[in-house]
């Protein structure tokens, strides 16, 4: 079994990588100032109780988050959040880390405008799969974002300290959520590729038993067979095609259903268990909202004609 080591503080990460503590709750890292590391193992687990966002510089190790690997090089930003639990591998040799990470606790963000927006920046949950691969400009940025926190840390803690070092955080996160969305762009071909297979494993879902055996399809079902987080699967979806992943599988489950009504020997309540719906109320519902008429009237306009 993995061994585990558990950083909750500030003080207690800022002591593993050789850093002096100018703040009990933000701390900016360095890592090329820390001691050759050595985990003792080959793999060993970190659960974190703090925000983080490394700037990889080296890929000396290997990361996973949860049963994936971290699609990471020199260059690229990796988020964690608090009670998240990140595995790191290695060959077993003693290595130098290189790179820098800004490191804060959930505390520091209560009476600032950051602590209402935070669970807002959906890259803290995304999986191993997508680190953010930064441009060279945009390293410059991130790296900037760190030295104004670094300066502010360096001063006289005043009245104005934490809303100046939260300014600069909301920032970074900021400039992150654009990097995000040229990634998105870039990676176009690959995105496209997830969205067709999305499309595909939608359209069998229907043709299979699965509805029955698990009722409607949800987004977390699709992301897990993609291999994405929820989060980044539901980000995916909305900038390729502009719904949300919830309104695309909607979508899709009003057309199957529309089809369905064709079949006059069925009856909708019929139709609402085929699709996986619990009650049949809740597809009458989701039918006319989406329709703008039930199930029985759309039917019976189809038989009119």
């Amino acid at each position: 079994m993995d061994k585990i080591f558990r950083f909750d503080t500030v003080f207690e990460y800022n002591e593993l990588n050789n850093h002096e503590t100018l703040h009990p709750l933000v701390s900016v890292i360095d890592f090329s100032k820390a001691k050759p590391r050595s985990w003792g193992e080959r793999s060993v687990k970190i659960n974190y109780g703090l925000y983080c966002i490394f700037l990889k510089d080296f890929k000396g190790c290997d990361l996973k988050y949860g049963r994936n690997y971290y699609d990471y090089q020199e260059g690229t930003l990796v988020f964690v959040a608090p009670g998240q639990t990140m595995t790191v591998e290695t060959d077993g040799q003693e290595y130098q880390p290189k790179g820098y990470a800004l490191v804060f606790h959930a505390d520091f963000l209560r009476g600032t405008s950051l602590a209402k927006s935070i669970n807002d920046y959906n890259f803290f949950s995304y999986n191993a799969n997508e680190a953010l691969h930064l441009s060279e400009r945009e390293r410059h940025i991130v790296l900037d974002c760190f030295s104004k926190i670094e300066t502010e840390l360096h001063q006289n803690i005043d009245k104005h300290s934490k809303k100046l070092i939260a300014s600069n955080i909301e920032l970074l996160l900021n400039y992150c959520e654009r990097f995000y969305d040229r990634q998105f762009i870039t990676r176009d071909n690959v995105n496209k590729g997830i969205l067709g297979k999305f499309e595909e494993l939608l359209n069998g879902y229907f043709t299979s038993d699965k509805p029955q055996k698990l009722g409607l399809p949800s987004v977390a079902y699709f992301a897990e067979e993609l291999h994405l987080s929820s989060n980044y699967f539901g980000d995916l979806i909305k900038k390729e095609t502009g719904k949300t992943a919830k309104e695309y599988i909607q979508h899709k489950i009003i057309d199957v259903a529309k089809n369905k009504t064709f079949d006059a020997d069925k009856t909708v309540n019929e139709i609402a268990y085929e699709l996986g719906f619990k009650y049949p109320q809740h597809f009458i519902r989701l039918f006319k909202k989406r329709v703008g008429i039930t199930p029985n009237e759309y039917k019976n306009e189809f038989l009119k004609n």
